[in-house]
């Protein structure tokens, strides 16, 4: 007799058996509906000419026929899978058949299904979903071709979206997706609209030409090869994406939209026509895009976020137009379209997004991508197409990613895919990242954005710690005879900067060529990242006076006992008759301080909170109170010290400035103000100001903190001011509905004034004026950097010549002077654009409080500040 026939094996077996039908019970049983509903999301994995009869088949053999499910499933699909829309356009145009289950010619099951549809498009429109209505409109402009939709209820519907152009004061995010909407549905359906009217296409498009005809000063700021001389768009390596839709269409439309059938997918054409006498198409219901939300309450609980969105969008260049799509012509707009939207969407799963990417020649015609290395040619190359999947796939994801002023997503998203498209197909997705990098590295000192080069720095990096630190930097060594300022030389260090953040110093530096190695080379630090207490060799002056302080910080002394030890040592340094006690005092606290916080984070964070009543007192220029008010000097000393001692650690420096605004040691004001006058200016020093990109994290730290504030502060305002309303209405209805002989009971119910209101309505009003005072202070220093009239002893003399296009000529020329210059111009022309919203929100104020200074001033550099302002805040000519 075996084990499992008897005793403790038998039992366990049957109980185990038992155990798992109990919990098989308990899973959620999969009706035939949900199998039906996932078999129409599915469709196509394999091989979507092959499925789609059987799928077709499945649906109309489906009993009892459940229509909502239906549509619901083909909404999803047609929404999360746009690469399917036209296959699922040739599903309708079959269930569009009459059949013998259906109740009459008039509702076939296509029909019912569309009518179900709608009302899923409609609750997008409502909701003013823009992509997924944009998507919902290529499926309808599918089905035109297709003849099941009324081809004057698509003109209908697509000058529906036209008309929002005309909108008075439309914003450009609005614009711009109705555009997209109205172009997308006549690139897909123009065939159709044109033989049945042909002046419809020329309408649209003249309508989105006018539109895009106002946006020509917006384009030329977020252009990220545009140079700041320059107030024209350069259209080499880079196009608009309204110009690109709309050289799409105009091809189109000069041959009469012939050619819609080599670029768009039509896979219902192998079908017959549908005879419209039995058959009659399908009328798409009026459609009326709901108006653009106006905020007319300043109370709004809408955050005023950095709309990406009203700038226009630039894509980059990388390759030419036989190894990937030219993005202005139709099939080229309508591959990188497709690819656009599955970046998009993909978000929440990069690995499925790197793989549908590699797979997204299933979905196109026939040639329009090179095969595989090894794979079989199934089809011949077609003409003017043949690109390569991989260079075009990067060059998607990096023209996405360097999106002016801020990419659609956050910038790790991209940085991932890449990895994952990398590990999915090495030998040809590494190629292509390879000529990226070389691409856009060659681009630096050609006008490439700054904003640009700073993410292509942390791209690079971290591509980089993902593949073993390898790169061929012997490439690049004859670029050290450039000046140590120059954009390739400036990106090596910030990208080696990042490479040691990720690994260690050591590491990396073995990575580099003997040549680079150097500390003349500037391109990677002597030493590891390291704190740097001033107080460490005994033969420091007042080494023993900070060691006296270290050692109470150590024992965790109690803030009134160190207090009264800092008193006495300020007395003993007095009598010595000791310059600058205060400043001394500041020194030794704050290094004292951050050497116990550089373990560890954790320890930074518990040494700032045991001792921050003692920080506060230092930041107001005492050390027993805090009565004094803010010390500007004294806040500008605490954040030298901590830049001092983290002087071989840039990253710790931003993290401590941020920690000091968190606890409110300084203010964001103060560290906007340290940046423009005490700020680490590359590798030279005591020369005039400029701002790096280091600069430029401090300052954008600074900004967004003070935003942060005034969005919470908003926030509890408006939660209080709802609970406060919620409160007065019960009470009102209650005082209706009760006796007369209880109104003075009523009235000892009634909310008094609200203590908690009216305390956050106060700090409201703090905050938004420390909102405005910071974006003031930003504002004047980049006046006094760059406007050499201005008194200011930091105004850089090379800001005059680079905005000249003489200046710009002979940037060959140029030394570290120079191109200082020429980054701080366009670190100020991202803050501008970056921050808009709150400029035009502060614009009179600001104008009043930090431009004023430049009244009269007609040199070319002060008409390029104020060109650049007015552009961003709406004032242009």
């Amino acid at each position: 007799m075996s084990y499992n026939q008897q005793g403790r094996g038998g039992s366990y077996r049957k109980r185990y058996n038992r155990d798992r039908d109990d919990y098989d019970d308990r899973r959620p049983i999969e009706t035939p509906d949900d199998k039906l509903k996932a078999n129409i999301i599915k469709y196509g994995e394999v091989d979507p000419v092959e499925e789609l009869e059987r799928l077709e088949e499945q649906i109309r053999n489906h009993m009892p026929r459940n229509i909502p499910n239906l549509a619901e499933a083909l909404l999803v699909s047609v929404t999360e899978q746009p690469y399917k829309i036209p296959f699922y356009a040739a599903l309708i145009r079959l269930l569009h058949n009459p059949s013998d289950i259906s109740t009459s010619e008039e509702q076939t099951l296509g029909r019912l299904i569309l009518e179900e549809f709608w009302r899923g498009f409609q609750a997008y429109l409502d909701k003013v979903a823009w992509r997924e209505t944009r998507l919902c409109v290529q499926f309808f402009a599918h089905l035109t071709v297709a003849k099941v939709i009324s081809v004057d209820s698509m003109i209908t519907m697509l000058r529906s979206f036209t008309a929002v152009l005309d909108e008075f004061g439309v914003s450009h995010g609005r614009a711009k997706k109705a555009a997209l909407c109205a172009g997308d549905g006549l690139i897909i359906a123009g065939p159709s609209i044109h033989a049945h009217a042909p002046n419809v296409a020329q309408e649209i498009i003249e309508a989105i030409q006018n539109y895009t005809d106002t946006t020509t000063h917006q384009k030329w700021l977020v252009s990220p090869l545009s140079p700041i001389c320059n107030k024209e768009s350069p259209t080499e390596n880079h196009v608009e994406l309204l110009d690109a839709l709309l050289n799409a269409l105009t091809t189109l439309r000069d041959t009469s939209f012939e050619d819609s059938a080599i670029c768009v997918p039509q896979p219902y054409n192998v079908y017959p026509t549908l005879d419209s006498s039995a058959t009659r198409p399908y009328d798409l219901p009026l459609v009326l895009v709901p108006p653009e939300a106006v905020e007319m309450d300043s109370d709004s609980d809408e955050d005023v976020q950095v709309k990406k969105e009203e700038w226009p969008e630039y894509f980059i260049r990388l390759f030419p137009n036989d190894v990937s799509p030219d993005y202005t012509t139709p099939a080229g707009y309508v591959i990188r379209a497709g690819l656009l939207d599955t970046v998009d969407i993909f978000e929440v799963n990069r690995k499925d997004c790197a793989r549908l990417l590699l797979e997204y020649p299933k979905w196109c015609l026939p040639g329009t991508f090179k095969p595989k290395p090894g794979a079989p040619t199934t089809s011949e190359p077609v003409p003017g197409k043949d690109w390569q999947l991989e260079s075009t796939v990067i060059e998607t994801v990096l023209g996405t990613y360097f999106l002016l002023p801020e990419a659609p997503r956050k910038s790790i998203y991209y940085v991932t895919l890449i990895t994952e498209l990398c590990k999915l197909s090495p030998s040809t997705v590494g190629p292509a990242v390879g000529k990226s990098i070389r691409k856009i590295y060659n681009s630096l000192s050609d006008g490439m954005d700054v904003e640009v080069a700073r993410r292509f720095a942390e791209w690079f990096a971290v591509h980089m710690s993902n593949f073993g630190f390898a790169w061929v930097w012997k490439e690049w060594i004859p670029d050290l005879s450039l000046t140590v300022q120059h954009p390739r030389r400036a990106f090596m260090r910030r990208a080696i900067e990042f490479e040691v953040r990720l690994a260690y110093h050591d590491r990396i530096l073995k990575t580099l060529p003997e040549t680079m190695q150097v500390p003349d080379a500037y391109v990677i630090a002597e030493t590891a990242p390291s704190p740097a207490y001033e107080y460490e060799d005994p033969a420091t002056p007042h080494h023993d006076a900070a060691q006296a302080v270290l050692n109470l910080l150590r024992g965790r002394a109690r803030v009134e006992d160190v207090i009264t030890h800092l008193e006495a040592l300020k007395g003993t340094l007095e009598t010595n008759d000791e310059a600058n006690v205060d400043s001394l005092v500041r020194s030794v606290v704050v290094h004292s301080l951050l050497h116990i916080g550089s373990r560890s984070f954790s320890h930074f964070l518990n040494a700032i909170e045991r001792y921050l009543q003692l920080l506060k007192n230092l930041s107001n220029g005492s050390i027993s109170n805090t009565t004094n008010g803010a010390n500007v000097d004294a806040r500008a000393d605490i954040l030298s010290n901590a830049a001092a001692f983290w002087k071989h650690n840039r990253q710790m420096v931003g993290i401590v400035f941020d920690k000091f605004m968190q606890y409110q040691i300084v203010d964001p004001t103060d560290v906007v103000g340290w940046t423009f006058t005490n700020g680490i200016s590359g590798v030279e020093r005591g020369g005039p100001m400029s701002l790096s990109a280091f600069e430029w994290d401090l300052l954008r730290a600074a900004l967004d903190k003070a935003n942060g504030r005034v969005t919470i502060a908003k926030k509890k305002v408006i939660a209080l001011k709802k609970e406060d309303d919620d409160m007065r209405a019960r009470v009102k209805a209650k005082e209706e509905n009760m006796e007369v002989d209880v109104e003075a009971k009523v009235e000892s119910e009634a909310p008094s004034d609200n203590v908690q209101l009216s305390t956050a309505t106060k700090a409201l009003s703090s905050l938004t004026k420390e909102q405005k005072a910071v974006f003031a202070r930003t504002l004047d220093g980049f006046t006094s950097t760059l406007i050499p009239t201005a008194l200011s002893t930091h105004a850089n003399p090379g800001a005059q010549t680079i905005v000249t296009q003489e200046g710009w000529a002979n940037r060959a020329n140029w030394g570290g002077e120079e191109w200082n210059a020429w980054e701080t111009w366009a670190w100020y022309r991202q803050f501008c654009r970056a921050y808009s919203p709150y400029l035009r929100t502060y614009t009179h104020t600001l104008q009043a409080v930090s431009l004023s200074k430049l009244e009269g001033n007609t040199d070319v550099a002060s008409e390029a500040f104020k060109m650049i302002w007015n552009i961003t805040t709406g004032q242009e000519a």
